[in-house]
């Protein structure tokens, strides 16, 4: 499906990928902590309102 030589390159960007991501995000983790307090609060009640679809898509199907 894909040659040899995208599937290197592929392979090369991912990783020159995640090393960008992460230097990028030390060099900011110190901002995070000043202006995203209580971020955790929002991915919770988040991931409550995907779990409550699914339980809502299991009732209605019964």
């Amino acid at each position: 499906m894909f040659s040899t030589g995208q599937l290197i390159f592929g392979l090369l960007f991912f990783i020159a990928f995640v090393i960008a991501m992460f230097f990028s995000y030390r060099k900011d983790a110190r901002l995070h902590q000043i202006f995203y307090k209580g971020n955790y609060k929002i991915l919770i009640g988040f991931l409550v309102f995907i779990g409550l679809l699914f339980v809502i898509k299991i009732f209605f199907k019964r």
